[in-house]
């Protein structure tokens, strides 16, 4: 495709995959004044609001998230087969974890969804079904998984963000539930991108969470430092995010642990 419309009517954008037009406005009206771009950039059908800068961290695990081959074998294998590394064979499979994201999250026909750190969408589309009525937004920083998670999306009320976790770009409670799997810890700087999740969660809003938890005989002190050097994995304590959410002024936390992995959910007081 060529040069084609902005959101604004004007032709200054080029898309190569037109996304859902109507899902993307609605996406911009939630951003923060200062971070709108006077001119929205939806090259491959997602809104761009990083530009050349990359906050995805410099070691391996980090990198790894860049890879195109990696973003294209990520739902079908990858996922899969890490998810029974750091849950055991007996934990979740991937549908049973979408279940459990479902669950927790509650989601209503009009709801408001941020999926951080989406990847290729494959929980984001799940949402976006599931809210109807209402918008589901994924937000990553990974141009190769967000160009795959566009080309798979048919849903009109779901957009892609290319922004920073830790830096979220949107107001102050614009969002009545948002989804965090497999990923925060990799996230470079965990705990800020929970302070931006309770941030932009609205009053009453769940919080849905998968990550690490360390298990054993050595603390996560020990383990962790170890691990994050070679990896970029963070090996979070077993009640490092329960207690960061409470923290944070979340409420009616539950946390189920399965082999290396811990499912956290939450609530922001109405």
């Amino acid at each position: 495709m060529g040069g084609s419309v902005a959101l604004d009517g004007s032709r200054s954008m080029r898309s190569t995959t037109t996304p859902p037009v109507f899902a993307v406005e609605q996406a911009l009206a939630l951003l923060q004044p200062a971070r709108r771009p006077a001119v929205p950039h939806v090259e491959d059908g997602y809104l761009d609001l990083l530009g050349e800068d990359d906050p995805t961290g410099a070691h391996p695990g980090q990198r790894l998230m860049l890879s195109s081959t990696l973003a294209l074998i990520y739902e079908r294998l990858w996922r899969p087969l890490g998810g029974r590394l750091l849950m055991g064979a007996t934990g979740p499979g991937m549908r049973e974890e979408q279940r459990m994201a479902l669950s927790m999250l509650d989601l209503a026909g009009n709801d408001r969804v941020l999926d951080v750190a989406c990847g290729p969408g494959n929980f984001t589309r799940g949402f976006a079904r599931a809210t109807g009525e209402g918008l589901v937004v994924g937000i990553d920083a990974s141009k190769t998984m967000l160009a795959v998670a566009v080309r798979k999306t048919e849903s009109a009320n779901l957009a892609y963000v290319r922004g920073d976790a830790c830096a979220l770009p949107f107001r102050d409670g614009s969002f009545d539930a948002i989804c965090c799997f497999a990923a925060l810890y990799l996230i470079q700087e965990p705990m800020r991108a929970l302070d931006e999740i309770a941030r932009v969660l609205a009053p009453g809003g769940r919080v849905a969470l998968l990550s690490s938890c360390n298990r054993g005989p050595l603390p996560a002190s020990a383990t962790d430092p170890v691990v994050r050097a070679l990896t970029g994995v963070r090996i979070f304590a077993r009640d490092e995010l329960t207690r960061a959410l409470r923290d944070r002024g979340l409420r009616s936390i539950e946390q189920r642990v399965a082999g290396l992995a811990q499912f956290v959910s939450a609530s922001k007081r109405p």
